[in-house]
């Protein structure tokens, strides 16, 4: 395993040393928001975590190689180049014996930065139950059920089945925790009526919940959800009709699978005069600093 791990040296030297790193995903970069914020916003992250006293650890699939802590130069890749897979944990040894270039989503980011030694991992929002009459499920879900990290984000895209995936993850005993709050938010809104397991007011009270985890032997992962800050906030009637629209929009020209969500969420980017790209964008930015913090505690 460590033979396929490439370690960027400023991130081994933390690990060593006990000192706080944040992993962070790439999907964001290659898939999830539009040129140019996209190399902008990952960029950012990587200044938010270092401000918050962490060390970054962007992941992704360069080369075939597993890689822990990305240099500028391959950030601008995954930004730049419209050829770079989107790697999902299923994905990973076909990446690897094929040598691809590749983003990873929350579930790939997750394995690897556990299996790199990562407690704490920041991302926007997970994948979850999708709408309809599927049983389709988005393989971030299973993953969070069987890795054992911190991971914060703002709860499931709001084009998902919010109420499924919150059963979902009942179900499968992944500890939801609210950061400063007590429901679940709904990505690009602070609420959805659906509630979380505890509320944890600083980050003290998240890091002495995961390390219990830990203690327990429990092998999911803590799922700590911080909501949107309330000035970028969309309001919920807005977002409802903005993606009824595009979910119309969807149908009509029979986008499915894997290329729906990435298609309904720059439709709601447009519809909503980029209302929602700036909420995207500040939730990330947020979920790093409290990642941070987080981390910190963790050490």
């Amino acid at each position: 395993m460590r033979q396929l791990l490439s370690i960027a040296p400023e991130v081994a030297d933390a690990l060593r040393d006990h000192r706080p790193v944040v992993a962070l995903e790439s999907t964001v970069i290659a898939h999830g928001l539009p040129r140019p914020q996209n190399l902008q916003t990952a960029r950012r992250l990587q200044e938010v975590v270092r401000e918050g006293g962490a060390v970054p650890a962007t992941i992704a699939i360069i080369g075939g190689k597993l890689t822990v802590g990305l240099d500028d130069e391959e950030i601008r890749l995954l930004a730049e180049n419209t050829d770079i897979r989107k790697i999902s944990t299923r994905d990973i040894p076909i990446a690897v014996a094929q040598g691809w270039d590749g983003a990873t989503t929350v579930a790939s980011t997750s394995w690897i930065a556990h299996r790199a030694g990562i407690k704490v991992f920041a991302t926007g929002g997970i994948g979850g139950v999708h709408r309809g009459a599927l049983p389709d499920v988005s393989a971030d879900l299973p993953e969070l059920a069987r890795t054992p990290i911190a991971l914060v984000c703002s709860g499931a895209k709001i084009v998902l089945d919010l109420p499924a995936t919150r059963e979902w993850l009942e179900t499968h005993a992944v500890t939801v925790v609210g950061y400063k709050c007590d429901e679940l938010p709904a990505f690009y809104s602070r609420g959805s009526g659906l509630p979380v397991d505890a509320s944890a007011n600083d980050p003290a009270a998240v890091a002495g919940i995961f390390r219990a985890q830990r203690d327990l032997g429990i092998e999911s992962a803590l799922l700590v959800v911080v909501p949107v800050p309330a000035k970028f906030e969309v309001p919920a009637e807005e977002l409802q009709q903005v993606l009824t629209t595009a979910l119309e929009d969807a149908q009509w020209k029979e986008i499915t699978g894997p290329a729906l969500t990435p298609f309904l969420l720059s439709q709601m980017a447009e519809r909503s005069g980029g209302a929602t790209l700036r909420a995207n964008i500040a939730l990330l930015e947020n979920n790093a600093r409290v990642a941070a913090q987080i981390a910190i505690e963790l050490v």
